[in-house]
């Protein structure tokens, strides 16, 4: 971690941001508790945060369903199993419907298995009923993909659910609490724009990326 001139955090990398919201997960008790890596991005940190707090560790997948013509501005998500769910407001906003938007659906779906059928490798998923369960991600922006991996979560009948991140959107962690438990963000600078700004370095993380630190955590 780095402090910046104007004194606003700017994290090193994705593990620099895992070691300072491990810091601040430290200061709670957990029962039984399970991190989920919410892939990519958020395995690295994660694993990071299952490490200090001598955690179980697995991985959520949920991807983005982005707007006709600009797949990286995200109107829903979608989950390997879990329904789909769309920002009601954006979709209006847009003038569009989720009919509209099903071959978009379909793709980031079957995406999403393939990724979950890949870092689980045969390996059945963590039990989650009973458990505290620490959602990660490396940041949180709109929270849409959060919701539909949140809301899979939720599902499996955890004990409690908390989403945690090294940086997140003003106002976005409060409106996450729909979802989840609790949130925790080290960081919540008035002037987000985007997750990547947080980090020094914020190169993609890809899927060799995270089953090497699924493989280095089940040792």
């Amino acid at each position: 971690m780095r402090v910046v001139d104007d004194g606003r955090l700017v994290f090193a990398d994705r593990e620099d941001g895992g070691r300072r919201l491990a810091g601040e997960l430290l200061r709670r008790r957990w029962v039984s508790p399970l991190v989920l890596g919410l892939a990519r991005g958020g395995v690295p940190v994660a694993a990071v945060v299952a490490r200090r707090l001598g955690a179980e560790l697995d991985v959520a997948v949920a991807r983005k369903i982005g707007a006709p013509g600009r797949r990286e501005f995200g109107v829903g998500a979608v989950t390997p199993d879990g329904p789909a769910i769309y920002d009601e407001a954006i979709l209006r906003g847009l003038k569009l419907t989720a009919a509209r938007l099903a071959r978009a659906e379909h793709r980031e779906r079957a995406e999403a298995r393939r990724r979950l059928e890949r870092y689980r490798a045969g390996r059945p998923p963590a039990r989650l009923d009973g458990r505290d369960v620490i959602l990660v991600d490396d940041g949180l922006a709109t929270g849409v993909t959060a919701t539909a991996a949140l809301r899979d979560v939720r599902a499996a009948n955890p004990r409690t659910v908390v989403f945690a991140a090294p940086v997140g959107a003003p106002g976005a962690a409060a409106a996450l609490l729909r979802e989840a438990d609790d949130v925790v963000c080290v960081t919540e600078p008035p002037d987000f724009r985007a997750v990547g700004q947080w980090y020094a370095d914020f190169h993609q993380t890809s899927d060799e990326d995270v089953l090497l630190h699924l493989g280095e955590h089940r040792g």
